[in-house]
């Protein structure tokens, strides 16, 4: 992250910490930061140096920065992804996963043009497909063989495996057409061989998705877990459910990537009844996501809780969760002398209307606001984004992500 900081002392008092592991208490405190960017010091009423600033929390919660371990944000090299700081730290997150976007043969320009000038952190899972989302489902990254070149992958990602962290593959009939399993078993093989984890999108079939937790193994991700897609549904395919349950359990992470047309409140509400939580929470944001139905990651993370979720491990799936699948450190992260990276949040009491993938109102009675970010002794003011609201509550058909017919 390349951005000029204040190197003056940062003293956050009334904070309550909340998603930093055992042996944390979760009571309200104080949190001084160093003019190095590192935490100086922890507990009730801390004196700070006279020239250090000074945040008063007001009891609002603080975690590890957010992590967002699905969006899209090759701005300007792909036609859906939007840019980095629309969804990131004035958003609350600190660290953004594109998952995607760019394949070996476009990675080089994603890396000097977006990922080494952002604010935020910026991690990759590559395309197995060469060419990456460029013209998304238009011209599909996935025609057949020759669309894949394992050679050119795999050195792609040994040169750049300060960001990359994993390979992704969109298993769906409107992208692979009848090419069905293939490539995510050709995917997950380069995976293997480079000991990174694979992502996979799941969606219409052909694969179906029973297929495709077949081939993945402990570490890798399903994303789009609680859409409501016909033959993709969780919670229509009684064995299906079961089947995701034992991969969950055996380490398959399943990770929400909402989208524009892949997250069913009721399929999430059903599955989270009968205990099948996700691992993660990512929001899959892109420029045909953002004004409807996703927004951002804060609301993301409210409609989790709205279906029962319980606060903490919402927060955990926001967090350690997913720092945990890109290799980030996930322990004493409120200890003195780690780096400070923080958002503060409220939880608020809310009458918003709003709509998931599948077109269907819904209400949430409490809504996760950013209102601090903080990168090492930086602080910046984050809210949640809110689109204009015709578009929130219009139909969230996104031909795009291949569903076409929501109500």
């Amino acid at each position: 992250m390349t951005f000029q900081e204040d190197s003056s002392p940062l003293l956050i008092s009334g904070v309550k910490p909340v998603g930093f592991g055992r042996g944390v208490p979760q009571e309200t405190t104080d949190i001084l930061i160093g003019g190095d960017g590192k935490i100086a010091g922890v507990g009730h009423s801390l004196q700070a140096p006279e020239r250090a600033r000074r945040i008063d929390a007001k009891g609002a919660y603080v975690s590890p920065g957010w992590v967002d371990l699905h969006a899209h944000v090759w701005h300007g090299g792909t036609d859906i992804s939007i840019k980095p700081q629309v969804c990131g730290i004035e958003r609350g997150v600190t660290t953004i996963v594109d998952a995607g976007s760019a394949g070996e043969a476009n990675f080089h320009g994603f890396r000097e043009y977006i990922i080494e000038p952002a604010r935020e952190r910026i991690k990759a899972f590559l395309n197995i497909g060469s060419i990456g989302l460029v013209a998304c489902n238009r011209v599909s990254e996935l025609i057949d063989m020759r669309s894949i070149d394992i050679d050119r992958t795999i050195a792609c990602v040994e040169a750049n495996r300060d960001i990359i962290i994993g390979i992704k593959v969109r298993a769906s009939g409107v992208i692979v057409g009848a090419w069905g399993i293939t490539p995510v078993k050709i995917a997950k093989k380069v995976a293997k061989i480079l000991k990174l984890p694979l992502m996979v999108h799941v969606g219409e079939p052909p694969p179906v998705f029973d297929e495709v937790l077949e081939v993945l193994g402990p570490g890798d991700v399903v994303t789009h877990c609680f859409n409501g897609k016909a033959a993709a549904n969780i919670m229509e395919d009684e064995d299906l459910f079961q089947l995701a349950q034992r991969c969950a359990n055996d380490g398959i992470r399943l990770d929400v990537g909402h989208g524009g047309a892949s997250f069913s409140f009721k399929v999430a509400e059903l599955a989270i009844q009968r205990g099948l939580l996700p691992f993660s929470i990512s929001t899959d944001l892109h420029a045909r996501s953002l004004d409807n139905p996703v927004w951002d990651m804060g609301t993301t993370m409210s409609k989790l809780l709205s279906v029962g979720m319980p606060f903490e491990a919402v927060i955990d799936a926001s967090t350690r969760a997913p720092m945990e699948v890109i290799g980030l450190p996930t322990e004493n992260l409120l200890s003195p002398g780690t780096r400070a990276e923080f958002t503060v949040f409220e939880v608020n009491d809310s009458d918003l209307r709003i709509v998931d993938s599948m077109g269907y109102n819904a209400h949430l009675p409490r809504l996760i606001e950013p209102i601090w970010t903080i990168l090492g002794q930086e602080a910046v003011k984050a809210s949640r984004y809110v689109p204009p609201r015709k578009s929130a509550l219009e139909s969230s058909a996104c031909p795009h992500c291949g569903w076409i017919n929501a109500r």
